[in-house]
C-alpha cells in the first residue's frame, strides 16, 4: 500500500519539479533572472539591462554617484541643483574672533542704547517723503564714488549710467531731491565702491574685521572705505571737519531710518549673530565682486 501511495505522489510532484527546472532556465524566470552569475560576479546588478548594459540608475557605489546628467535620467532640471557636487567656497579668516566679538557686543549695545532711539526720534520728527528725499540728495551727491568706481573696474556702461542719472536728477530732480531717472526714464541705479574695485583686481579680503559702530568689514573693504571718503566731494567742498562729521552722521541716521530693521530680525532668528553677521556680510561682498 505504501509503494502504491509513493507511485502516485511521485506522479504529481515529478511533473511539477521538471516544469520548475524549466522555467528557472527561461529567460523570463524573473527580474534579473536572465543575468547569469559566475564566481567574478555572484551578485549581479539589477539595474543593468543585459541588452545593452545601459545603467537605468545611479550607481551609489560608484566614484562619482551624483555627476550625471538630471535630464537624461530624471528628465528634472531641478534634481542638479540637489545632488550637482559644488566646490566649497573659501573658508572665512576670522583670526581676530575675540576682538570682533567683544566690538560686535559694543556694536550691539550702541545700536540699541544709541542708534535706535536716535533713529526713531528722527522718525518722529521727519515724515518719511521728506527722509526719502533726503536719501535721494544725499545718494546723488555721492555719485562720484560710484563713477570713478565704475571706470576704474572697467564697468564703462555702468560709468554712463551713473553719469547720466546725476545730471537728470541734479535738474530734473532738484538737486537729487528726486529720483527722476528712474521715475521718469526708468533708470536703474548702478552702485560700485573701492572695496568692490580692489576685489575685482584680484586683491584678497583678508581677516574679517569688525569695526566700533560702522559693523562689518574685512581688510580690504576697510581700505576701500577710507578710499571712498577720498572720493567724496563733500570734503573738497567743505574745509569743516565738524561739518563733514555732521552730515556723515546725518546720512547714517537717515539711511538707517528709511532701511529695514534688518539686523534685529537677524539676530531674532540666528543662534549666534556675531557667526550669522559674519556670514551674511561675506556672501553679499563676494556676490558682487565674483558677478560677471
Amino acid at each position: 500500500m505504501r509503494t502504491l501511495l509513493l507511485i502516485v505522489l511521485l506522479g504529481f510532484i515529478w511533473p511539477a519539479l521538471s516544469a520548475a527546472s524549466e522555467l528557472d532556465r527561461s529567460p523570463a524566470a524573473g527580474i534579473g533572472a536572465e543575468l547569469e552569475t559566475s564566481p567574478e560576479n555572484p551578485y549581479p546588478d539589477l539595474l543593468i539591462d543585459s541588452k545593452d548594459t545601459n545603467i537605468l540608475g545611479p550607481d551609489l557605489l560608484g566614484n562619482d554617484p551624483f555627476l550625471m546628467d538630471p535630464v537624461e535620467y530624471l528628465d528634472d532640471p531641478i534634481f542638479e541643483d540637489d545632488f550637482t557636487l559644488n566646490p566649497s567656497p573659501p573658508p572665512i579668516s576670522d583670526p581676530f574672533e575675540p576682538v570682533n566679538r567683544v566690538i560686535f557686543v559694543f556694536n550691539d549695545k550702541f545700536y540699541f542704547w544709541v542708534l535706535k532711539p536716535t533713529k526713531n526720534a528722527y522718525s518722529y520728527v521727519l515724515p518719511e517723503d521728506i527722509r526719502r528725499c533726503l536719501g535721494n540728495a544725499f545718494a546723488n551727491i555721492a555719485a562720484p564714488i560710484r563713477f570713478i568706481n565704475n571706470l576704474l573696474q572697467g564697468e564703462f556702461e555702468d560709468a554712463g549710467i551713473v553719469l547720466g542719472r546725476f545730471v537728470i536728477n541734479s535738474t530734473l530732480g532738484v538737486f537729487g531731491l528726486g529720483d527722476a531717472a528712474y521715475r521718469d526714464f526708468n533708470i536703474e541705479p548702478r552702485k560700485a565702491d573701492f572695496g568692490q574695485t580692489l576685489g575685482k583686481w584680484g586683491i584678497g579680503e583678508g581677516p574679517y574685521l569688525m569695526l566700533p559702530a560702522f559693523g562689518p568689514s574685512n581688510i580690504r573693504d576697510t581700505f576701500g572705505f577710507f578710499g571712498d571718503i577720498y572720493m567724496h566731494p563733500v570734503p573738497y567742498i567743505s574745509d569743516n571737519l565738524t561739518f563733514d562729521l555732521g552730515y556723515l552722521v546725518e546720512n547714517r541716521i537717515n539711511l538707517l531710518s528709511i532701511s529695514p530693521d534688518v539686523y534685529e530680525e537677524l539676530k531674532r532668528m540666528s543662534l549666534d549673530p556675531y557667526v550669522a553677521a559674519r556670514q551674511a556680510y561675506v556672501d553679499y561682498r563676494r556676490s558682487i565682486i565674483d558677478k560677471p
